[in-house]
């Protein structure tokens, strides 16, 4: 039985992959898809401490508010159907 080469750590996600896994545990990498020399773990790609939320949201919004007239509409949709739902129930009685 031929022993496999593997990471202590794995390149993609950083978990620790026991001796001779053919695939991390957690993730599922193995030589083909992560475990190359040129493979490098740097991180799970989360954003730093600096991260900007509310730049992040007005970059993706445009400028622009999002959008409340749908909500209300489904909101004024269920009270609606609640309305007739409890009509109905009481009009059968």
């Amino acid at each position: 039985m031929t022993q496999r080469n593997s990471p202590d750590e794995c390149p993609v996600c950083g978990a620790e992959v026991p001796d001779g896994a053919a695939a991390c545990p957690e993730c599922g990498s193995d030589e083909r898809t992560g475990w190359s020399e040129t493979a490098r773990y740097d991180g799970l790609g989360l954003p730093d401490e600096a991260f900007d939320y509310d730049e992040f949201v007005g970059r993706e919004l445009e400028g622009r508010a999002p959008r409340r007239r749908r909500a209300r509409f489904w909101w004024v949709v269920a009270v609606v159907l609640l309305v007739a739902w409890v009509w109905v129930w009481f009009a059968i009685w």
